[in-house]
């Protein structure tokens, strides 16, 4: 049978390129290892946090199905950083680990144009470098016009305990032997990448009395721009916080010889920004502490995850470290902790659209390009997803840019800089992320989301009937006046006189000054929604950063406006660096904004590179 995309890998990544190619009318195959795996949580039962939860949000916005599953399976839901300014909320859920994947399946099996076959892709089949499908393990043939491969830390992959070492995916399961070998052959530079999980612990066996709890918020919330909140605010699942201490500390310390990573027997190089217990002890020797969540992992087992306790020591070395916690002081460890190394392809080699340079109607997404994270892997697969059948479709690829979605940041970091170990989405590396924001992921992605066919017309003028209310919220605020006469009331809500009319435009740009606070003393009249409020009250009191980023990134557009012919060779343009003539070959960027962001790319090559292809333009005329 032949297909027009073949999906491999049932994970985060997976389930949304399978999902995006099948909504959009494409013949589509999903295989797996496991069926049972599908939308699998092997690590943190979590999803959403920060930079992560405006991941999902932006997913959801394009017409992605991690925002909408979260809402379904959640068993606690809060915003991260409320105290700070709106750049940097997120919305983070704790996931249920049984109804999550449960609530995915049922949503692949309904899925129209979408099959799922059980089994391990081995090899592809390719041909004057254009991949024309996949061979299975069992040397079963299956033809595609497109391959797109979401393998996760399935190739090669070794669980590292100690000093031992066994082949096996994530919950011992069977990895994939020869796949990344056969991509090697086929030109691709592999890398080998690292990365680890927790143990977890019996509910049961926690003396939660000595710990401080982390409760879910007392407002209702959803991922989704198009769901309703489907839980009762008293029944989440609390957290709670404990902490290392000294005896940890010195139990690490005296043990780091028998870890995987400081005993000499890891290969992969590990996530910086989620690293092992044992790496945040070598390498913040001064902290006294490090701070642990315990996370329960589903309402319906007795798990509890231990957030930030990854480690890679043997087992009697995990009793000790567990024991000398607080409240943990009897825990059971019901599963130990372990570090999972796997190959991953080098980034460098992918465009932005995702698609191979060297392999032709091939398209990688998640961790087989470097990133960890569930987050990080759908983003990428919801593009995948998209930008393949834009190519069957013969046309341009959906490309974000780096102001328009943390998803563009993503890629291009990925694509631009590449990366040799696990890439972690952070707020930090977005240049314009108070314009990236939780609440707005739908005003900036939502058109694009309705252009590539995956918003339906229902949920599109949804949309435009949110912004004609967002617009209308604004006209009245630049309508209605308050008055001198009315500094009387202004002392109540405790805010500083006026001397002239102002409006309550004007008047919502005083830091003290909300509009939940204009309706309590009834200055503020109409009936509007509360994201409606939200998102007219943030436009307003940031205005003047908002233009800022704006008319910064609007320089950046110009440079990303000059294409750059995929075909250039560097080494015939004359007076750039060596380093930089180095790195633009190896990249290839389309653009001259997208040069300005490689490693070691100075501005007197762009300066350079601006002018020659001036000439080249003129010469190709």
């Amino acid at each position: 049978m032949e297909y027009e995309i073949i999906v491999v890998g049932g994970g985060h990544a997976g389930c949304e390129a399978s999902l995006a190619s099948a909504r959009l009318n494409h013949k589509t195959l999903l295989i797996t290892g496991n069926i049972k795996n599908i939308a699998d949580m092997p690590c943190n039962p979590s999803i959403g946090g920060p930079a992560k939860g405006i991941l999902v949000r932006e997913i959801d916005a394009l017409g992605g199905e991690m925002g909408i599953n979260t809402d379904k399976s959640h068993i606690q839901l809060k915003m991260l950083n409320t105290k700070k300014g709106p750049a940097v909320w997120a919305l983070r859920a704790q996931a249920d680990k049984i109804t999550y994947p449960e609530e995915m399946l049922k949503t692949l099996n309904n899925q129209e144009n979408l099959s799922i076959k059980e089994a391990i892709v081995d090899d592809l089949l390719v041909s004057d470098n254009e991949v024309y499908g996949v061979k299975l393990e069992n040397g079963e043939e299956i033809k595609s016009k497109i391959v797109i491969l979401t393998t996760g830390t399935y190739l090669k992959a070794d669980i590292l305990v100690g000093s031992t070492r066994t082949p096996g995916g994530p919950h011992g399961e069977k990895e994939a032997k020869n796949l990344s070998d056969n991509l090697r052959k086929l030109g691709l530079t592999i890398q080998r990448l690292k990365t680890g999980t927790p143990q977890r612990i019996a509910a049961d066996s926690i003396d939660y009395s000595s710990l401080e709890i982390e409760k879910g918020d007392e407002v209702l919330r959803t991922f989704s721009y198009d769901t309703n909140p489907l839980y009762k605010i008293e029944e989440q699942e609390p957290c709670y916080l404990t902490y290392t201490n000294e005896k940890t500390h010195e139990i690490i310390k005296n043990n780091l010889e028998k870890s995987s990573m400081y005993g000499g027997f890891v290969r992969g190089i590990g996530p910086r920004y989620c690293p092992s217990i044992e790496d945040k002890v070598v390498r913040f020797q001064d902290k006294e502490r490090h701070q642990l969540f315990l996370e329960p992992e589903s309402r319906f087992y007795d798990d509890i995850y231990i957030q930030g306790f990854s480690t890679s020591m043997p087992y009697d070395v995990q009793e000790e470290m567990v024991h000398s916690l607080k409240g943990l002081e009897n825990a059971k460890i019901l599963k130990y902790a372990y570090a999972i190394e796997y190959d991953a392809i080098d980034p460098l080699e992918m465009q932005p659209s995702l698609e191979n340079k060297i392999i032709k109607n091939l398209f990688t997404a998640g961790q087989i390009n470097g990133t960890s994270g569930y987050e990080e892997a759908a983003a990428q697969g919801l593009m995948a997803g998209i930008n393949a059948s834009l190519k069957i479709r013969g046309k341009d690829p959906l490309i974000l840019k780096r102001d328009e979605a943390y998803i563009g940041v993503l890629i291009d970091d990925l694509v631009t800089k590449g990366t040799k170990e696990p890439y972690r989405m952070l707020t930090s590396r977005a240049e314009y992320r108070l314009l990236l924001r939780h609440d707005n992921a739908d005003i900036r992605l939502r058109e694009y989301g309705h252009q590539v066919g995956l918003i339906d017309e229902v949920r599109y003028q949804k949309f435009r009937e949110k912004l004609n209310n967002i617009e209308e919220c604004i006209e009245y605020l630049k309508r209605i006046k308050l008055y001198p006469t009315e500094n009387d009331l202004l002392k109540e809500m405790d805010t500083s006189p006026i001397l002239d009319s102002i409006t309550l435009y004007d008047f919502l740009k005083r830091p003290e000054i909300t509009i939940d606070k204009l309706i309590k003393f009834e200055i503020f009249k109409r009936e509007f929604h509360d994201f409606v409020r939200e998102q007219a009250e943030i436009s307003i009191k940031y205005e003047g950063y908002i233009k800022k980023s704006l008319k910064e990134a609007e320089k950046l557009k110009q440079l990303e406006n000059i294409k750059i012919d995929a075909n250039l060779d560097y080494d015939k343009i004359p007076n750039l660096a060596s380093e930089a003539r180095q790195k633009l070959n190896q990249v290839h960027p389309i653009t001259l904004g997208q040069a300005t962001r490689i490693s070691g790319v100075n501005p007197s090559d762009i300066a350079v590179l601006s002018v020659y292809l001036k000439r080249y333009k003129n010469d190709q005329r």
